[in-house]
Parts: structure tokens; C-alpha cells; sequence
């Protein structure tokens, strides 16, 4: 039935293994009784049970032989027993009983222990509740509930809802049409006027929800097994079964989110709606309710292995199975290599590393020539260009050794080690917000800082593998963003911590703070599990209105287009958009480049997948097996999944003829391999 069970010869070995492991269903063969005393056994497990626990709710079977006359079944009550089972030589009829024992008694059990949490819940929520019976008679009240309406527990628990003043604003056939959900087993949710204890009316957001359970006694007739608790519960008749429900009230504030609102008005438009109409919108309010608003429906593993892989990969937080095996990933001090503790001017910069760089303000800047001549340094010194030449220092008032040094540091806490994600990475980043910012300028002192931090110190392993292995970092983080969270965490650790660095020191308190938000608002939005919230958003909110504006006849003048981009809310979602297009771009690299960031990609997947074998965590990204991997087909699912709407929404906005030529390009290349059933980034030497 594959339980996980421990076998004991002897009750003291019984005993011991019972301390040690707390099993939820103890079988005592009790057919040789004179070996030792079932009951005394009974007793002495559920004292270790209730010292570990506080209360008992353990289930426990007597196994006997067969009596020539049934006897009483009091004794093993009165010693703790819920059940005895009579011995039967039929395999399928003990299995069957092993079943039963989980299906019923265990399972109730579990969902019994999870009432204090519950209530524990329900106590601290700020939401009121109230809890009716099917007979509308109140059960409870939560503490919110008491607070908002004015009433004690005491004068509302036992009484029946029709005897507690109802206000008068509400429309009269309401309770009629909130009755008629309820008694089809629907929820009911709208605006609902209550009256509080001083009389004074308040306007509620409602939900009612019906809930119904399993109710009564049941008595099982199987042969050779009697069940315990069913021939001593009073009342019982042994054979009936009744449904009962209740009814959860949960009242909201007059605040209202805007989704609410929506489904407010859809269920408005119900009421009234022709019964093809009201099913669909029943539809759509099964879709509103979900909270994968933004996230398309993937077809299934089988159909698409790798683009499964990769949101699964790299949009959600790990699989939560527990292991032995600790990831063990914690901020290290800041380090600064030897030959860089002196910081460099930039008139000092190399001659053949400034040559590198002369073609720094083009798409087609090449940073791993730049990588090659500046022995892996390449955010320090495309650092100092690109500052430069958007003033960044001025912006700050900070002296360019500070900036210097700050760079410095932040490229020191970037992992050389990593394929992908070093300090090339975090310079390539860089380099395509600077060329964004010069297509539209909006906060570029935050957009250049939270790119030259976005990924620092990150270990090359996804937060899916964080999460899995138990990292310190997952467990600090509540495996929610752990990665970008400590990015954005540590970069401001390394700032503020030495003075020499400290870029922030000059700024006045309150434009530091929104500057700061700034920077961890956009470093957050890398973050890919709400990819498709973000993409959805910008479309929705600066696609749409300016292309209505086309359409309609009126130019894109500078008034009607400030009109869209001054909105507080729409800049945000142009700096977060602008951060993630410059972090995913390589895609629309030119073809080489695009080709060598996909094989750097790869090799730090295969990396991970391999320690992930290693240490027995389960494999988050199975296609990514360096041995089977086709990397243009990882490529064009990247691509098709992740990478053309929201460079096709970008461009609308920004317009990159150029960046979308090369993405054309690089998917045909990457369509061409696959075809011919390459699994390499390059065809082979003809």
C-alpha cells in the first residue's frame, strides 16, 4: 500500500521506535497474548504521544484471534484502542482493511489536526468572519468580525442570523437571490449593507460560501472487523448518513481591490443574463479568480519538453521536497583582488582595452573582445564609460574614485567561475540599457545601476535549485524571489558598507530613498516568474494607448504621449520592462554573439543538472542533460516562449529595427539546425 512502517519484535523496541519516528497508525499483534499485555502497551504509546504532542489523536488497532464467543470490545477502548481487528488468513481482505484504516479513521485524523491552525487562522485574520450551521444558527465570529460590527462572541454565538438587526439600505429581494445561491451550492459574492451594534449602516464587500461536509455516524459491517467507535457513539443508529452544510461569511471593508470591483459587475450582469450569456461569464469569473492571470497554458510535457523545462526552470520556486543535502550559499564579505585595491581613472584605461570600447554606443558592440583585453574585467571598465557619459557622477555627487571604486567592488562579488551569469553578463546587461536609455530617457541613474547590480554574486543555479537543496538563501527569502531579492540586498550591503564606495553618501534622504526603490523595483523584475504580468501590463497599459492614439487619427505628439508616460504607474512598467529586455536580449545579438551567450547558458543548465544527480535533488530542467541536449531546440522554445512578444511589444515602443532583424536571424539559425537534427551550436565543418 506503500506506507512507510517500522516493524518491533518487543514492545520495548516498540516503544523506542514509536519516540523516534511518531507513526499515525500503530497495528499491536495481540494474537499470542501471553507474551505481553496489549493494553498496558496501548496505554504507554499514547502517554509518549501525548507528551510530544499535548493532545491524542493516534489511531491504534488490536489484532486477536478469533473467540468461539464474541467478546466485549470495552477493555481495549477503556485502554486506548480505536479499533480490533479480528485475524483473518485472507491476504486481500487484511490489504483491503490496511485501506480503509487510511482512507477513513487516518485521514479524518489528519484534517482534525489541522483545526488549531485554522481557528489560529481564522483568529489573526483581518478579514470578519462568521461561521453559520445549515440552520443559519452563528457558530463564530472571528476577532475582526467583533470589532468592525461592535459585537462580543458571546451575544451573537447560538443566535440565528434573522435575529441580528439587518440593515435597511439593502435592496429587498437580496436576501431572496443570496438564499438562492446558497441553496444551489454557489457562492455568493457582492456589496452587502450590515448593521453594526450602535445602528449605524456600513457597506461590505460579501462572500458567502457554502460549505459542505460529511456528517453522522457510520457503522462498516465488514466481516471480522468491528468498528469501535461506531458501536459506542451515542445517538448513532449505525447506518444513516446525513449532509450537512455551513456557511462561511467573510466580510471585506469598503475598500475594494479592482478586481473585485470587476467581478462585482460581472455578477451584477448575471442576475439579469440569459442562461448561455450567464454560463460564459461564469467562465470568466473561473479564469478571474485564478492567480496565473498573466501566465499562458502550456501544452503538455510530452508535447513540449523544453519549453516545460524551462518554465519550470526558471518561473517557479522549486519543487519544496525535502532532502538531506543543504545548498550552502550565504553573502561573502566584499572582495577586491589585489591589483584592483588602487582604482583606475578613466584616462587611464589600457589603449587596446579603449579600443574595445570605441563602438561601445552600437547594438553591435562585441563584449567578449572587451572580456578578452581586460582579463574578465569588463564591468568595471565599460562601468566607467558608459557613467561617464550619462553624468552619473554629477547626477550623485559623488567623486569618480567613489564610482570607480563602487564598480570595483560590484565586479568583484560577480562569480568568474559561472559560464553565464559573471560579471560579462552584468557588463552585456549594462551595455543594452544604455542603448534603451538613449531610445527613451527615463530615470537612467537607476536603470544603469540596478543593470550593473542585477545578478551579483549570484552562484550559476536557478532559484528552483535554491529551493530544492534548502539553500540558507531560500530559507532567508521564503523561496520567493530568492535570487533577485539577495542581488538587490547585497548590492546595497557593498555600497553602504565602506565609505570609499559609497555612491549614495552625497544624495539627500528622501531622493535616496526613491532612488533605492527604484533600483530594487527594477532588479526585482528580472525575477521570471512574472514575466508575463510584466509583458501583459506595458502591452495593456503603453502599447495599446499609443496605438489608439494612431488609430483614431491623432500624431504622437510629445503632449499625448507625456500624457501615457507621466502616469507614476507607467514609468514603473517602462524601467521594469526596459531591465528585463536588456537582461534576456542575447537572442537579438548579432548571430555570433548569440551564439556564444547559448552555449555559456548551456553549459551552466548542464552544470546544474549534473549536481543536481550528484546530490539526489530532483532534476528541475531534465532536457538540459549535456549528453542529450539539442540547444537549438532550448533556443527556439526561449525564444518562442519567452523572448518575441515582448521584444515584439518593445519595439512598438521603442523602435529596434535592428534588434529584431537579428532575432529573425538568429531564430532562422536556430530553426535550420534543428531540422537537420543538430543537437550543437554549430553545424559541423563541411
Amino acid at each position: 500500500a506503500n506506507f512507510r512502517c517500522n516493524v518491533a519484535r518487543t514492545p520495548e523496541a516498540a516503544l523506542e521506535c514509536f519516540k523516534e519516528k511518531h507513526h499515525d497508525l500503530v497495528i499491536i499483534d495481540h494474537r499470542h497474548s501471553r507474551y505481553f499485555d496489549a493494553e498496558s502497551l496501548c496505554r504507554e504509546v499514547l502517554l509518549i504521544y501525548f507528551y510530544l504532542n499535548g493532545f491524542v489523536d493516534l489511531f491504534g488497532v488490536c489484532c486477536c484471534r478469533p473467540d468461539r464467543e464474541e467478546a466485549s470490545v470495552m477493555p481495549l477502548i477503556k485502554s486506548g484502542f480505536n479499533r480490533r481487528y479480528v485475524e483473518n488468513a485472507n491476504m486481500m481482505a487484511c490489504y483491503n482493511e490496511l485501506l480503509q484504516l487510511e482512507r477513513g479513521e487516518v485521514l479524518a485524523q489528519f484534517k482534525l489536526r489541522a483545526c488549531n491552525a485554522i481557528f489560529t487562522a481564522l483568529e489573526q485574520s483581518q478579514e470578519a468572519i462568521e461561521i453559520t450551521n445549515e440552520d443559519q444558527v452563528i457558530q463564530y465570529v472571528n476577532p475582526a468580525y467583533e470589532s468592525i460590527m461592535g459585537y462580543q462572541q458571546g451575544e451573537l454565538i447560538g443566535k440565528e442570523i434573522t435575529e441580528v438587526p439587518k440593515s435597511e439600505k439593502n435592496k429587498p429581494d437580496l436576501l431572496e437571490t443570496i438564499n438562492s445561491c446558497i441553496r444551489k451550492g454557489k457562492e455568493w459574492q457582492g456589496i452587502y449593507y450590515a448593521k453594526k451594534k450602535n445602528g449605524d449602516s456600513v457597506q461590505q464587500n460579501v462572500k458567502i460560501t457554502p460549505v459542505i461536509g460529511q456528517g453522522g455516524k457510520h457503522k462498516d459491517r465488514r466481516k471480522g472487523s468491528l468498528d469501535v467507535r461506531s458501536t459506542t457513539s451515542r445517538g448513532s443508529d449505525g447506518s444513516s448518513q446525513r449532509r450537512h452544510s455551513s456557511m462561511a461569511r467573510i466580510h471585506s471593508m469598503t475598500i475594494e481591490a479592482p478586481i473585485t470591483k470587476v467581478i462585482n459587475i460581472i455578477n451584477a450582469a448575471q442576475e439579469s443574463s440569459p442562461m448561455p450569456v450567464a454560463e460564459a461569464l461564469d467562465r470568466v469569473l473561473e479564469i478571474l479568480r485564478t492567480t496565473e492571470l498573466y501566465s499562458p497554458q502550456l501544452g503538455t510535457k510530452e508535447e513540449d519538453p523544453h519549453t516545460n523545462d524551462l518554465v519550470g526552470g526558471l518561473m517557479t520556486d522549486g519543487l519544496r521536497r525535502l532532502s538531506g543535502n543543504e545548498y550552502i550559499f550565504a553573502a561573502k564579505q566584499p572582495h577586491l583582488p589585489s591589483h584592483l585595491a588602487m582604482p583606475l581613472s578613466l584616462n587611464d584605461i589600457p589603449p587596446h582595452v579603449a579600443q574595445t570600447m570605441e563602438n561601445e554606443d552600437s547594438w553591435d558592440f562585441d563584449i567578449f573582445n572587451l572580456e578578452t583585453a581586460c582579463l574578465k574585467r569588463p564591468l568595471t571598465y565599460l562601468g566607467l564609460k558608459i557613467f561617464s557619459r550619462f553624468g552619473v557622477c554629477e547626477f550623485l555627487s559623488c567623486p569618480e574614485a567613489t564610482l570607480r571604486s563602487w564598480l570595483q567592488g560590484i565586479e568583484a562579488n560577480y562569480h568568474s567561475t559561472n559560464s553565464y551569469h559573471n560579471s560579462s553578463h552584468a557588463a552585456d546587461v549594462l551595455h543594452a540599457t544604455a542603448y534603451f536609455l538613449c531610445k527613451e530617457r527615463i530615470d537612467e541613474v537607476a536603470a544603469l545601476i540596478a543593470a550593473t547590480v542585477h545578478d551579483v554574486d549570484h552562484p550559476g543555479r536557478t532559484n528552483s535549485f535554491l529551493c530544492n537543496a534548502g539553500s540558507e538563501l531560500a530559507i532567508l527569502y521564503n523561496d520567493t524571489a530568492v535570487l533577485e531579492s539577495h542581488h538587490a540586498a547585497l548590492a546595497f550591503q557593498i555600497t553602504t558598507r565602506d565609505d570609499k564606495c559609497n555612491i549614495f553618501r552625497n544624495m539627500e534622504r528622501n531622493e535616496y530613498r526613491t532612488l533605492r526603490q527604484a533600483i530594487i523595483d527594477m532588479v526585482l523584475a528580472t525575477e521570471m516568474t512574472k514575466h508575463f504580468e510584466h509583458v501583459n501590463k506595458f502591452v495593456n497599459s503603453i502599447n495599446k494607448p499609443l496605438a489608439a492614439l494612431e488609430e483614431n487619427g491623432r500624431s504622437l505628439s510629445r503632449e499625448s504621449v507625456k500624457g501615457i508616460l507621466t502616469s507614476p504607474d507607467n514609468r514603473i512598467l517602462v524601467k521594469r520592462m526596459l531591465i528585463k529586455c536588456a537582461d534576456i536580449s542575447n537572442p537579438c545579438r548579432p548571430l555570433e554573439l548569440c551564439i556564444e551567450w547559448a552555449g555559456r547558458i548551456s553549459e551552466e543548465y548542464f552544470a546544474q543538472t549534473d549536481e543536481e544527480k550528484r546530490q539526489s535533488l530532483p532534476v528541475v530542467m531534465p532536457v538540459f542533460d549535456r549528453n542529450t541536449c539539442s540547444i537549438p531546440k532550448s533556443q527556439i522554445s526561449f525564444i518562442d516562449y519567452f523572448i518575441t512578444d515582448m521584444f515584439d511589444a518593445w519595439d512598438a515602443f521603442a523602435d529596434l529595427p535592428n534588434l529584431m532583424q537579428h532575432l529573425d536571424n538568429n531564430f532562422k539559425y536556430w530553426k535550420g539546425l534543428d531540422e537537420r537534427k543538430l543537437h550543437s551550436l554549430r553545424p559541423p565543418p563541411e
